[in-house]
């Protein structure tokens, strides 16, 4: 079973719409998959039809109350996909984690724990993938999906700022890796909110995959209006606009994240301006310490 950590600590990038999409794209080609809302905002558990009602069930039960996280998983509409959810008790938890001995590792234990009810009465693994919508920050429900993962996928919005603080975030992977989970690596980087008809997104672009080199998914997400009406109707892209270019860019991502090959990427190549080309230079040699162990 792949454990995915998907994040960012800028908001804005595209984070919550690729755990909904993706898993609801890895689903729809057969996978068993369980998304884990990680955000206190409950963003992804909207996304994907959940109503927050008082009494819903919540992730936060699992963190602070060590429960089964076979209690806290719920169908959604998409066949082959499931959901942790959040609601706004989770909001708390990172005051209340503080004092909790182990608590870094609380997500990791609960999923411990629900795969080994299914493997220590020889049934096979319950998912095929479990992605976790991590928080925009930095603090310890970041943390905990970062421990319980495997696999960091990393959105970026392909715009000069998102670079910024990508620094801090690999940070913050290879302090985990050294002291939490040796085996997590960043494998992935998403590109998205995409859009060709502008030269600084191709640039900036081409700046990842020059730096970031195989690390960046060849799939690019585009800039959608049906990706950003999606939400609110509590549907994937595939259930709300099928013939979407949302719809074929997340297929295209969870192929290449399957090792399928992608559909031809929308993407022109690009020569970066002088100046733009310069400003993001300037970044390589910070990002270059924190990035050289992780691969």
């Amino acid at each position: 079973m792949k454990r995915i950590a998907i994040i960012n600590q800028k908001g804005g990038v595209g984070k919550t719409t690729t755990a909904a999409n993706l898993g609801a794209a890895l689903a729809r080609l057969g996978k068993r998959v369980v998304v884990i809302d990680l955000d206190p905002q409950a963003n992804l558990s909207v996304h994907l039809g959940i109503e927050m009602n008082e009494g819903t069930p919540s992730i936060y039960h699992v963190l602070l109350e060590e429960k089964s996280l076979a209690e806290f998983i719920l169908p959604t509409s998409q066949e082959n996909l499931w959901i942790v959810p959040a609601n706004l008790d989770l909001a708390g938890a990172e005051v209340e984690l503080v004092s909790v001995i182990g608590r870094e590792q609380r997500l990791r234990e609960g999923i411990d724990s629900w795969v080994r009810s299914f493997v220590s009465v020889g049934r096979p693994e319950p998912a095929d993938y479990v992605i976790i919508d991590c928080p925009p920050s930095l603090g310890l429900l970041s943390v905990n999906g970062l421990v319980a993962a495997s696999d960091v996928y990393i959105a970026v919005q392909t715009e000069f700022f998102a670079l910024r603080g990508l620094t801090k975030l690999l940070d913050l992977v290879e302090l985990v890796r050294k002291r939490l989970n040796p085996a997590i690596v960043v494998s992935g980087i998403i590109p998205g909110l995409f859009d060709a008809r502008r030269n600084l997104n191709k640039e900036v672009l081409q700046e990842l995959r020059s730096f970031f080199g195989k690390r960046v998914f060849q799939s690019v997400i585009r800039e959608n209006v049906r990706l950003a009406e999606a939400p609110s109707h509590g549907k994937s892209i595939f259930d709300y606009a099928p013939e979407s270019n949302g719809a074929a860019d997340y297929m295209s991502l969870a192929k290449e994240v399957l090792g399928l090959g992608t559909t031809e990427s929308p993407v022109q190549s690009a020569t970066p301006a002088a100046r733009e080309t310069t400003a993001i230079s300037e970044k390589h040699e910070a990002h270059e310490a924190a990035a050289s162990d992780i691969s």
